[in-house]
């Protein structure tokens, strides 16, 4: 008997059907979407531009806060233009090696993500617990290898996924019950054993993340502990006040992530729909919230955003 070609197996396009049972609701559900994309956008980008060209704010944790206003975008990006065509044009068709690739982006955004807000809770631990070491510890290049850093260890963790999820073979099976590709929606869809699927894509990301997640909890341990021993009232809510921007930005990427997760795993009582609308929730709420907390809550990129803004405006006035 001649072998199986496994290639053959695998469907040239997958069908992205949305969120199943709420199809008649897709236009009404995209408005939404489309906006808070739009603001997240916006958001992300005048952040973006202040960082840069203002000189002042050209230091680590303004440096850490740009680097998570670009992996929102992309995160963001990879998925709801998409999300917004399927419910727009109907357009449900998606290439394998497109599919893939949205895959890859999205998880590995995540990943990156995880490591910028490790980098910017040791950011603040370090300003806060070792001031005088600050300019020591956070050189440029020390802020470079944190970005590198991030971006190697997020491609070595979900690359392969990637070569788990090729070599399997998907027997004509190509209907995603879903409005983007993730690991294990399309893992699922093979006709053959996936378990090292399932234990890679559930385990080594997840520790990841725990593992991050455990070190910014011990930050902030020692971070707290050295507030309370500041001698300074007015230093102390300062201090507080930036540390209260980050602990926002944490509670809305992990805690998104971990019910995302769980409920992927062991939430099968829950219907589709409400799994599938909130995992789009979860790449729209932080890069809609992100720039929205750092803005309103830290004054200096408060002040240098209206600064911007003021003299862009008023050159265009002289002209």
């Amino acid at each position: 008997m001649p072998p199986v070609n496994l290639t053959s197996l695998t469907p040239a396009t997958f069908i992205l059907v949305g969120i199943p049972g709420m199809e008649q609701l897709h236009i009404w559900i995209s408005i939404p979407f489309c906006t808070m994309y739009l603001a997240a956008l916006l958001g992300n980008s005048v952040l973006l531009v202040t960082i840069w060209s203002e000189h002042s704010l050209h230091q680590p944790m303004y440096l850490f806060l740009s680097m998570l206003a670009v992996a929102d975008l992309v995160l963001s990006t990879t998925v709801v233009p998409k999300v917004l065509a399927l419910f727009w044009f109907h357009a449900k068709e998606i290439s394998f090696s497109a599919c893939l690739t949205q895959m890859f982006f999205l998880h590995f955004t995540c990943l990156a993500e995880s490591v910028i807000l490790l980098a910017m809770a040791f950011d603040r631990f370090i300003a806060i617990c070792h001031p005088l070491r600050y300019g020591a510890v956070l050189t440029p290049a020390a802020v470079a290898k944190t970005g590198l850093v991030a971006l190697l260890r997020s491609f070595c963790t979900i690359f392969p996924c990637v070569l788990l999820l090729k070599r399997l073979p998907y027997c004509g099976h190509n209907v995603i019950l879903h409005t983007y590709c993730e690991h294990m929606g399309i893992a699922r869809l093979a006709c053959a054993d996936i378990r090292a699927n399932v234990w890679y894509g559930l385990t080594v990301p997840f520790a990841v993340v725990v593992l991050d997640l455990i070190l910014i909890a011990v930050s902030y341990v020692f971070i707290l502990m050295a507030l309370f021993r500041l001698p300074s009232r007015t230093t102390r809510h300062k201090a507080f006040n930036t540390c209260g921007s980050h602990i926002c930005v944490l509670f809305f990427f992990y805690v998104p992530i971990a019910f995302t997760v769980l409920t992927h795993r062991f939430g099968w009582n829950i219907p589709r729909h409400v799994h599938i609308l909130l995992a789009n929730l979860y790449v729209l709420f932080p890069p809609l919230l992100n720039p929205m907390v750092y803005g309103g809550r830290t004054q200096p990129i408060r002040e240098k955003v209206v600064k911007v803004f003021v003299c862009s405006k008023s050159r265009l006035l002289r002209e």
